[in-house]
């Protein structure tokens, strides 16, 4: 008998399920032909949930749900009804199954003497699911070493199935009941663990006497340890600097103000550390803008003391922030980013920047003046929007994509994503650092 055992690493092993263990869902292309009032557009996940990424209602083919029609209904291949994307994303994302209605989409007519059509592409993401009914509490968790980031949730019902166990048939008869709401990521996103009520309370009542549900789909990141930085106030200038060794910032948590009478104390009269109830609104969500994505973020206190949340307190800037993993692209102005995933990943961005903030990135043969203004960040969703939940991507640093935040100075591109295992890994065992597959023969 001889024995052996083969040490993996975490990314190896998991990359290793992802391409041997589980199938994968191939990008969706669903098109449904408007032929009357009551058209329905489905999209369904064999496994994972829907994740939209483009929308179309009105018609950009004269070839597409072209039978039988005239060809002066199929003539203008430039109509679109605006902002579909963003409703479909708002209804669909983070769900299984998602039908919506066209008749939500036809007013006002985008192209009248058009005969159009709803198309989606969309990709599925493996997720876990939870579903509690009325009155019950969701209990999210995730294994060591890695963080929730909730896909979407839905409170209300759209089905007479779901918690329908020795309820009346009045209590379950309104299936058109489906209340997406962002308030389970706000609490729960960037935690280990987290509990919620499924009640009306919480989320507000969207259907009256009906008995209603909480449906959430996240999944698990992996982090690095969670690091807190605190800086106190003490002068004009006073910078406040998050920086990961390895990965990108992922901001949890941030105050600017006081929660505590004993953080920055020193040599401080009680009278300045009493208000422990003082905070900037907004704080975090600046912070997530400016810094989430890089490897490393400074910001002015400067930028949060007006207007003064507690005057006569003397405050301090503190932040809880993760460190992901991810990749980092940097093109210079005029070039061409490309991301791209290996087979059975998908792209999922975490930020992106286009401008300037040091004198050495991109500077061959520039003059000094192009490279003068190193206070040049402007922060965009367009690369995600453009990107996430494609196999690869090529995106042009250029002020026609993304505007010109900083003029006479020589910009570029940097963008910092992680790929995303397309499979549906079923339950794995959890593992911390590395994992041991050993054989005997």
């Amino acid at each position: 008998m001889a024995s052996g055992c083969l040490r993996l690493t975490t990314a190896v092993l998991l990359t290793a399920t992802c391409l041997l263990v589980i199938g994968v869902d191939s990008a969706d292309k669903i098109t449904t032909c408007d032929y009357g009032h009551w058209q329905v557009h489905r999209l369904y996940c064999d496994h994972g949930v829907i994740n939209v990424q483009q929308a179309l209602y009105g018609r950009s083919s004269s070839l597409v749900c072209a039978n039988d029609k005239p060809q002066k209904h199929l003539a203008n291949t430039h109509c679109a009804q605006p902002n579909t994307a963003n409703r479909l994303k708002k209804s669909c994302n983070g769900k299984k199954l998602c039908e919506v209605s066209l008749e939500d989409f036809r007013k006002p007519d985008p192209c009248a003497d058009t005969f159009k059509y709803f198309q989606t592409n969309f990709t599925c993401l493996p997720a876990i699911t939870v579903v509690v009914c009325e009155g019950s509490v969701a209990h999210l968790h995730c294994g060591f070493g890695h963080v929730i980031d909730v896909y979407g949730a839905d409170y209300g019902r759209r089905d007479r199935t779901t918690c329908s166990y020795r309820r009346a048939a009045h209590e379950l008869e309104n299936v058109d009941c489906t209340h997406p709401t962002d308030l389970v990521a706000k609490m729960c996103n960037g935690k280990y663990a987290c509990a919620i009520t499924a009640s009306n309370t919480v989320f507000g009542d969207p259907c009256v006497t009906i008995y209603k549900y909480l449906e959430i789909s996240y999944t698990c990141q992996f982090v690095d340890s969670a690091d807190k930085i605190t800086t106190c106030d003490y002068g004009h200038w006073q910078v406040h600097r998050l920086y990961c060794d390895h990965g990108v910032i992922n901001v949890q948590q941030a105050l600017y103000g006081r929660s505590s009478s004993l953080v920055c104390a020193n040599d401080k009269p009680q009278k300045r550390l009493a208000n422990t109830h003082c905070a900037q609104p907004n704080t975090a969500n600046r912070l997530k803008k400016s810094c989430n994505g890089k490897k490393l973020c400074e910001v002015s206190l400067e930028a949060f003391r007006k207007p003064d949340p507690c005057a006569d307190t003397f405050k301090y800037f503190q932040t809880n922030f993760t460190c992901l993993p991810a990749i980092t692209v940097v093109a210079c102005e005029g070039s061409v980013a490309h991301l791209h995933c290996g087979f059975g990943h998908v792209i999922y961005v975490y930020g992106a920047d286009y401008g300037r903030r040091d004198w050495t990135t991109c500077s061959y043969r520039r003059a000094a003046h192009e490279l003068e203004n190193v206070d040049c960040t402007h922060p965009t969703d367009l690369v995600a929007k453009m990107c996430n939940g494609k196999y690869a991507c090529a995106i042009t640093a250029s002020n026609t994509v993304f505007g010109d935040p900083c003029v006479t100075i020589y910009k570029y591109l940097e963008i910092s994503y992680t790929c995303q295992c397309k499979y549906l890994i079923l339950r794995l065992i959890p593992i911390s650092q590395s994992a041991a597959i050993c054989a005997v023969s």
